[in-house]
């Protein structure tokens, strides 16, 4: 692995322009495919295996052609204090409202408060509240300006009565934002992250660079492939995000490990080609970790998961080859461009000796290595504490009434809510399959009175059959909000109860509806996180004992991770759930945390702490191989590695704080929950819990039983075959970027 590495960093040094215009041109050509592919399809949000998902199917298979599929608008009238809603003035306004509405572009139908039988359930029972619906030919990314413009226009003109006149639905609904500003800031603290680390504007620019051409090259071919293989527009989100961030990361690494090679005395050539061989093949196996945990998103079975997780794993893979091969170019354009300014300036590189450097990773190593035991013990109690919200997780979707007020979809949301009962906004859908009923309408009728007097249960509408009157569905209004615990039970306990009314009745039912479809949703991501985590957690363990031909050192890696992503999910509850500090991050309502929060957050987080685990304890495996002693093996990779990783987490916790910016909820819980977690991993165990343990393991760290050394395949990660080397020129001068320097002088090695 190391020596085919480092040809081949040497090549690309090398061959540095055909390199280059080859990566240019796989940019350009999937660019090319992204324009002339069809446009990509729109998301959906099937669920198979779970009863919401098989009631909504069942609803398009009897009921063909009468669901719309149209955007949908619900303006909410809310009456001034002391008055009805059903004064004649306000009714005169609502009426031309409806009006103006319903001679909108693009609109199939308008249904008045006012119009007939609908009064009893459009107003209030206080008639100080009331809705109109508005429904459209067009999904809503398929509304015209025009058609959105004129029901603006309309609700103002209400508005101007004097009347609240709010809109809910999808019609007019805001899309989250991924942080805006903020998100920027974010990017420029990176880089000014990279600046400090590196003190040169070359070596800082370098790996975001590269990484941004990767995210290019990653976003064109999922747009490229879109309609191929269905992937939606959302499907490259994630690869977005972690292209980014682990391409900064792994191209970081190689310029960190071409300085230090530098400064040992080695030429430009030779020096990437040994950064491509050590710091590269901590690079390929930190990508398969991330792979990992990416495609293992595949076991929870959402179809929508499963694509975006394997487009990201694409996205770090292009992240792996870019950093083994274009790096290494561009660092032959510019060999001296991305050392220090005190090298450059002074003409001479710092050589680092073997144990002399006497910097802040040394330092601290030497701090936990005199005191492991208090260490560990802070660090384990601590990251316990912090987990301990996790015990009262609640799982759910998150909707209107997690937007801010300055939304109108959150004002519309209140307004029903107090008007008329916090569970109007989350009905229950039930479909009653009466084919193998002996009368259809009899089982219905017993089917709608059951279901109604269930405990929780406000009211039940008429029930609405197909043209074949074999299939009925009707609606049934929780008196709990839907996101409340109490409507999660209430729905298990209908479905509880329904083997006794199936029977008695000869039909089937299922509940499904917006609500339901959270909750089953939120206990399918639940039921598939402990399988999901034993995936890759099982796999990595595998992987890390091939790197680090050890058992003790890849346990304590997934331990460490287990303890980190577990103590950011319980900040994440004690902020979003329990409010702790909300106010501090602008959340204006607390709640259940998003379904694929933790997947997500464990997936993510999982490829980073794993990319962190294997650059540093890498460098201490590649020690202790050398000859230093486990605790020497300690210090030596905290003194070349510990900048760099801290430096790495630094980066990645600006990106993903720059998400908490956001106005959404759901986006603020996010960037939350991923940086808090990288800092709790990097900062907490990686650089406390890691190397406490490997000092009181001390050799025991880097045991293997000799039957397994014998069955796991053998790769040179650490380098081991290009320490046979020639030494480097002692007091090394800065070299001139000469013809001289980059000759192809091939390393000579001796027989191991």
């Amino acid at each position: 692995m190391a020596t085919f590495l480092y040809r081949l960093g040497r090549l690309a040094f090398r061959r540095r322009w055909c390199v280059t215009l080859l990566w240019v041109g796989v940019l350009a050509a999937v660019g090319f495919g992204a324009v002339k592919a069809p446009a990509a399809p729109e998301a959906t949000n099937s669920m198979p295996g779970i009863e919401s998902q098989k009631a909504f199917d069942l609803m398009e298979e009897r009921f063909p052609g009468t669901e719309a599929d149209g955007a949908t608008a619900r303006i909410v009238f809310v009456a001034p204090d002391g008055q009805k809603i059903t004064a004649a003035d306000h009714r005169r306004a609502i009426d031309t409202m409806v009006e103006r509405a319903a001679g909108g572009p693009q609109v199939a139908g308008v249904v008045n408060p006012f119009q007939g039988k609908v009064e009893a359930e459009a107003v209030s029972k206080d008639a100080t509240t009331a809705y109109a619906t508005v429904t459209y030919k067009a999904a809503a990314d398929d509304l015209t300006d025009a058609a959105k413009h004129r029901l603006e226009s309309a609700v103002e003109q209400a508005r101007d009565t004097g009347l609240t006149v709010e809109v809910g639905g999808t019609a007019l609904e805001t899309q989250p934002s991924a942080g805006g500003s903020a998100e920027a800031i974010g990017v420029a603290i990176a880089a000014l992250v990279l600046l400090m680390t590196f003190g040169s504007l070359a070596a800082a620019g370098l790996p975001l660079l590269t990484a941004i051409l990767g995210v290019g090259v990653s976003m064109a071919s999922i747009m490229a492939l879109a309609s191929a293989f269905g992937l939606s527009s959302t499907t490259g989100t994630l690869a977005t995000m972690l292209g980014l961030a682990c391409g900064i990361d792994y191209a970081v690494f190689i310029v960190s490990r071409y300085r230090e090679e530098r400064a040992k005395g080695h030429a430009p050539q030779e020096a990437a080609g040994l950064a491509a061989g050590t710091a590269g093949s901590a690079v390929v196996f930190a990508g398969l970790t991330v792979v990992i945990a990416l495609a293992g998103l595949s076991v929870v079975g959402i179809p929508m998961l499963t694509k975006m997780g394997l487009a990201a794993a694409g996205a770090v893979v292009v992240g792996v080859l870019i950093a083994l091969t274009l790096v290494p170019a561009v660092l032959g354009f510019w060999p001296n461009a991305v050392l220090s300014r005190r090298a450059r300036r002074s003409g001479r590189i710092k050589e680092v000796k073997e144990g002399g450097e006497n910097n802040g990773g040394s330092r601290w190593a030497r701090f936990v290595l005199r005191r492991p035991v208090p260490v560990l013990i802070a660090s384990v109690v601590g990251l316990g504490a912090l987990a301990i919200p996790v015990m009262d997780l609640q799982l759910g979707m998150p909707g209107a009434e997690a937007k801010p007020t300055s939304t109108t979809e959150r004002r519309a949301y209140d307004d029903l809510a107090q008007g008329f009962g916090p569970g109007f906004n989350g009905p229950l859908t039930v479909v009653v399959d009466a084919r193998d009923a002996e009368n259809p309408k009899t089982a219905v009728r017993t089917i709608e009175e059951r279901i109604g007097a269930t405990d929780g249960i406000v009211s039940v509408s008429p029930a609405r059959f197909n043209s074949a009157g074999d299939t009925a569905v009707f609606s049934a209004i929780p008196s709990t909000a839907p996101t409340s615990e109490r409507t999660q039970d209430l729905v298990r306990s209908i479905r509880a109860d329904r083997p006794a009314t199936e029977a008695s009745t000869g039909a089937e039912f299922e509940v499904t509806g917006t609500t339901a479809l959270n909750i089953d949703v939120a206990q399918k991501t639940q039921d598939a996180l402990i399988p999901y985590l034993i995936l890759v957690v099982g796999l990595a363990i595998l992987l890390l004992m091939v790197v680090f031909r050890s058992v003790l050192v890849p346990v304590k890696a997934a331990v460490g991770f287990l303890l980190s992503v577990l103590a950011a999910l319980g900040s994440v509850v004690a902020v979003f759930q329990w409010g702790w500090g909300a106010g501090l991050l602008g959340v204006e309502t607390t709640g259940p945390i998003m379904s694929m929060m933790p997947i997500f957050l464990v997936g993510i987080v999982f490829g980073l702490a794993m990319d962190y685990e294997v650059f540093l304890v890498a460098r201490m495996r590649e020690a202790y191989v050398h000859g230093d002693s486990p605790s020497q093996a300690i210090r030596t990779g905290f003194r070349y590695s510990a900048r760099v990783v801290v430096a790495a987490a630094l980066i990645m916790m600006a990106v993903f704080s720059g998400f908490i910016g956001a106005g959404e909820s759901m986006i603020k819980m996010i960037g939350f929950g991923l940086a808090i977690a990288v800092l709790f991993d990097a900062f907490v165990v990686r650089m406390a819990l890691v190397p406490a343990v490997l000092a009181l393991l001390g050799k025991a760290a880097w045991w293997m039983p000799r039957w397994l050394d014998r069955i796991l395949p053998r790769v040179d990660v650490e380098g081991e075959a290009l320490s046979h080397r020639t030494a480097p020129p002692q007091a090394p001068q800065a070299p001139q970027a000469t013809k001289d320097e980059t000759e192809d002088t091939r390393p000579e090695f001796t027989s191991v």
